[in-house]
């Protein structure tokens, strides 16, 4: 299954020792967390899923996984990435697959943080999202892929492709397991709470509605049925004509600031970089300044519009991914369905939802209000219940 690209039992024993000798440290305490390979770690390699990087050490943490150690977490090693987080997949396949079949794609670029959880290998692992790199992969693997609001926890310590979009999170079997992890990092109370009322909830297929498969249309049915039975509000809702754009405008951005953030690895790291990445880097340097405003600009329009597109709703409901897992290892699955709530900001989570016609799982997206990410976590957890 090729979940990891470096573990050392021996010294994750060795961590467990130390923490089981000392003093409770935090509410992370002993809890074991995979960590993404292109995310900075002082006593493990860190080649960002790239040859070029073969044997990368960092001098220090990354910001999320020292204080992960501070709140008591034991690092239990790197799981595989695409490439620079980018298309170019690693070896990883997905666990779910039905042993039989062919491999299936775990999704990226988390790609063996969200195997190593569905394989019950870890409890945690870290993930990041640019387009749909923690919520495309929960989704095919059948766990809680958890993308906070932008911005709540720190980016330092991690390979950057693009500033605007880069967005670390987490995988987790439950959308309060994932609440616990990131609210320790950021200080937040993020633990779902009973909810005081049934929700409300907006189902929202997308202007990317014709990509979906039907196994994505039967999760978005079963999960609607599953809440109006369990007593939710549940409405649909059509976005304004202009987030029709929005997903040509993530790819411009994206494209645009990759292009510049990527800038020494393409100087001083090219020969070493695959041939998937260089055609990326090839693409991304035709995006011209005009062309990434205009996307910024239509970006701002539509995050200024999200209060009216809520309205009295605690959440939007949409698709995670086109259907199930693709077969083969050759890619990772199209983001089609995430990249708009990435360029918008607001806080994502998959939940696992049905089995497609080929025994694979299909989730559901929950998607919240900018900074609401408790209301969301506490809806996606009770969603997650009745949809049992």
């Amino acid at each position: 299954m090729g979940a990891w690209i470096h573990l050392d039992p021996d010294a994750v024993l060795a961590q467990a020792r130390q923490l089981d000798a000392g003093p409770v440290r935090g509410p992370l305490h002993g809890l074991p967390i995979g960590v993404k390979d292109i995310i900075d770690t002082v006593d493990l390699p860190t080649a960002y899923g790239s040859a070029a990087y073969a044997g990368n050490r960092p001098a220090v943490d990354a910001a999320g996984v020292a204080l992960a150690r501070e709140a008591g977490a034991l690092i239990l090693g790197k799981t595989v990435s695409t490439e620079f987080a980018w298309f170019h997949p690693g070896k990883t396949a997905n666990p779910r697959a039905p042993e039989d079949a062919a491999p299936r794609t775990p999704g990226g670029s988390s790609s063996g943080s969200a195997a190593a959880v569905a394989d019950w290998m870890a409890p945690f692992a870290f993930g990041t999202q640019t387009a749909g790199s923690i919520v495309r992969p929960g989704s095919y693997c059948g766990i809680v892929g958890y993308k906070p609001s932008y911005g709540t926890l720190p980016y330092a310590g991690i390979k950057p492709l693009s500033a605007s979009l880069d967005t670390l999170g987490v995988m987790a079997r439950s959308p309060g397991d994932a609440a616990l992890l990131v609210g320790a990092l950021s200080g937040r109370d993020l633990l779902p709470a009973p909810l005081a009322a049934s929700p409300k909830i907006a189902l929202c297929r997308t202007h990317e509605w014709p990509a979906a498969q039907p196994e994505t249309a039967a999760a978005l049915e079963h999960a609607q049925q599953s809440a109006s039975r369990a007593g939710a509000t549940v409405k649909d809702l059509v976005l304004p004509k202009e987030f029709a754009g929005l997903l040509q405008a993530q790819v411009e951005l994206m494209n645009y600031e990759a292009w510049r953030c990527l800038a020494s690895d393409r100087l001083h790291r090219y020969a070493g970089l695959s041939d998937t990445l260089k055609k990326l880097l090839d693409t991304a340097g035709r995006v011209t300044a005009a062309r990434y405003d205009e996307a910024r600009a239509l970006a701002a329009a539509c995050r200024a519009m999200l209060v009216a597109v809520f309205g009295d709703a605690d959440v939007i409901l949409a698709p995670c991914a086109p259907g199930e897992a693709p077969q083969g290892l050759a890619a990772t699955g199209n983001p089609v369905f995430c990249r708009i709530w990435t360029l918008l900001g607001v806080p994502a989570m998959s939940v696992p939802c049905i089995l497609g016609p080929n025994r694979m799982p299909v989730g559901i997206q929950v998607i919240g209000r900018i900074g609401d990410d408790a209301r969301a976590i506490a809806v996606a957890e009770w969603l997650q219940q009745k949809m049992a």
